[in-house]
């Protein structure tokens, strides 16, 4: 046993094999890269076929959508045949009309015919009703110029009704969205950081936050779904930002702009949008609880200190009523 430890200790063979090792890793370091193969090809070919693959996923989704209607609906026939008939789509429809419309959550053609035709119907409607109720049912004292007079702002309200509700679903759609918004960013730069794909990152928050806002997870799944058969990816951006018309969404949509065509790091910009998101969430918290104190002055003057005004003064008037 001590001859074969004097002999692993001989300076002799510790050089020779030092040598050995080294003249082996010379020779691996010098034939390995000859004898691999080029994975390049391998690599991309599977990028490609998972991108067909989600491309594929995406559009099947979207026409089990489109058949169940949520997305996109026909049109009802008879406010076609009326729209049609009074040539209405040529008059009042605007790309400003569609943009209103995409914003409140309706796509398609079926919204923009019903938004039409409700657009013609309510004032008629309202000025019809006002007109019977005003002059055959209760004229309330008024003169027939003041019920003619009130017969037509019923029409004239009936022709904004349509813009009012619209415009309450946009401001409902747009508070959900920028609740969410910031959460979104956050897993987004999660996904991107730990290597997946922009499309990949978008599906997936897109699932996330499903529970949380449906409106957002919506505009995220059609937007993954636009960059997979949109040959312009800017375009796909730059229509979120429009369904959306928040400027937060839309700075997001710029800084991803950007990182497509110039190669700029894209962590590093969602790291600070979200931190800017979440800095305007919380300052418009702030900014409604400072208005709290203004707006309970006018309950607490009519409720709160007349209570409080008999329970002090109370048993004092008692006393002075029992003398």
């Amino acid at each position: 046993m001590m001859e074969w430890f004097e002999y692993l200790y001989d300076p002799q063979f510790v050089v020779i094999t030092l040598t050995a090792i080294a003249a082996f890793a010379t020779i691996v370091t010098f034939t390995m890269p000859l004898l691999e193969t080029d994975k390049l090809d391998s690599r991309m070919k599977y990028v490609s076929s998972e991108r067909d693959k989600l491309r594929a996923e995406r559009l099947a989704e979207l026409n089990a959508e489109a058949h169940k209607g949520s997305l996109r609906q026909k049109p009802k026939g008879f406010m076609q045949q009326v729209v049609q008939q009074l040539n209405l789509r040529k008059v009042l429809e605007t790309n400003e009309t569609r943009n209103k419309l995409r914003m409140a959550g309706f796509r398609g053609q079926a919204p923009v015919v019903a938004f039409l035709f409700f657009r013609v119907t309510l004032p008629i409607l309202g000025l019809v009703g006002a007109l019977i109720y005003l002059f055959f049912v209760n004229d309330h004292g008024y003169s027939p110029l003041m019920r003619l007079s009130f017969s037509v702002g019923g029409a004239y309200a009936g022709f904004f009704l349509p813009n009012v509700f619209i415009s309450n679903l946009i401001q409902k759609r747009q508070k959900s969205i920028k609740q969410a918004f910031p959460d979104a960013l956050d897993l987004l730069l999660i996904c991107v950081q730990s290597g997946m794909s922009i499309e990949a990152a978008f599906s997936k928050v897109s699932k996330e936050l499903g529970s949380q806002s449906i409106e957002l997870a919506e505009e995220l799944t059609l937007m993954t779904a636009e960059l997979s058969y949109l040959q312009d990816r800017r375009q796909a951006y730059e229509n979120l930002g429009t369904r959306t018309g928040l400027p937060d969404v839309k700075a997001v949509c710029t800084s991803l702009i950007q990182a497509e065509r110039y190669g700029t790091p894209l962590s590093q910009a969602l790291r600070v949008l979200a931190q800017e998101s979440r800095d305007t969430r919380m300052a418009e918290a702030e900014k409604k609880a400072a208005s709290l104190p203004p707006k309970l002055t006018v309950p607490m003057i009519l409720f709160f200190l007349p209570v409080l005004f008999v329970v002090i003064l109370g048993p004092a008037v008692m006393k002075v009523m029992a003398l």
